[in-house]
């Protein structure tokens, strides 16, 4: 654009609507906080845009969801009361002196602009604003946080984001009852027994795969071989994460007393791998430049203390050659 261009400013009427019906819902917001919570709540900044209204205020607990569900309810009642909203300018002292709240952070001219709400709100402000509350039409709190240390911030709709809000959070506790074959009032309850169920289940598998390996490990011996006059086992086991991997690899150290073990598994996509040296035989074995010989055959990386040391890696397939390769690589290792 060059300098002296002619250029014409519109408003656009619609996001003007919106950024109305969030503002005024600032105000009521600001003055039903302060009657639920206490006077000592102050207003910390506030962000009022045509798709949602944010407003952070001082207040040093946590808000339960009782108490924002009776903040919203108390909203609504104001939204529907209908009321006018009065503006006035006049002297800033005279603002004052009437009660009007006003961000003391922020400097005012001689004279300023007061929006009151009937006798429940009175704040300086040079914002635009709905006619009467009712042209808000629904306010809907959808969260609220910590977002510095005594300041908390409710994030809030209005108008149809409000109403399309609630009727995507209805349509998915539709479908979440559906789903478990309850009705929606049902829901949390059968949810709660899913979850206990689900616990138990995980307990029940966490027992199983403990017998798994005790059993494994109850015939170590038919499977380890001598390396230089050391006790070795390599196995590939049926374990899905590190710490079950972990718990394995020690009982058959422990059945085999003496020895080195080292232990594949198969975790998805992944390969993991464990080697255990007992106490004995550190001044001859490390456990982590075993694991790391052996890493790079499963695509990934590895290594760990003398006496124990993993590793993970991308390609499982490789597990059974990995193994194979442990007598050789205890072999060259002796001290």
């Amino acid at each position: 654009m060059q300098t002296g261009a002619s250029v014409e400013l519109r408003v656009d009427p619609r996001n003007r609507r919106s950024v109305e019906r969030n503002h005024t819902a600032t105000h009521i917001l600001h003055s039903v906080l302060r009657g639920v919570l206490g006077e000592h709540v102050k207003q910390a900044g506030s962000l009022v845009a045509a798709d949602r209204l944010r407003f952070d205020f001082s207040h040093f607990s946590q808000v339960d969801r009782e108490t924002l569900d009776r903040i919203e309810e108390l909203v609504n009642d104001r939204i529907r009361e209908n009321i006018a909203t009065h503006t006035e300018e006049m002297e800033a002292e005279d603002a004052f002196q009437t009660g009007a709240m006003a961000l003391f952070e922020e400097k005012y001219g001689d004279r300023v602009r007061v929006i009151s709400l009937a006798d429940f709100s009175k704040e300086l402000c040079g914002g635009t604003h709905v006619a009467k509350t009712g042209d808000i039409g629904l306010f809907k709190i959808v969260a609220e946080a910590s977002i510095a240390s005594g300041v908390r911030r409710i994030e809030a709709l209005t108008g149809k984001q409000a109403v399309r809000h609630t009727q995507q959070t209805g349509q998915l506790l539709h479908d979440t009852a559906h789903l478990i074959k309850e009705k929606p009032e049902a829901v949390p309850g059968k949810v709660e027994k899913l979850l206990a169920e689900s616990k138990r289940l995980e307990k029940q598998v966490e027992r199983l795969k403990a017998q798994i390996a005790t059993l494994s490990a109850a015939d170590a011996e038919t499977e380890m071989k001598q390396v230089n006059g050391v006790n070795v086992l390599a196995r590939q086991v049926s374990v899905d994460n590190p710490a079950a991997l972990r718990d394995m690899a020690d009982q058959f150290r422990d059945k085999i007393k003496s020895g080195i073990v080292v232990l594949g598994s198969q975790a998805g996509s992944k390969a993991l791998l464990i080697a255990l040296v007992s106490k004995d035989l550190l001044e001859r074995y490390h456990a982590g430049s075993i694991v790391k010989q052996l890493a790079g055959m499963v695509g990934g990386s590895g290594g760990g203390r003398p006496d124990m040391a993993q590793a993970g890696g991308s390609r499982p397939e490789n597990l059974g050659q990995a193994l194979e390769k442990v007598y050789e690589v205890i072999e060259k290792q002796a001290g």
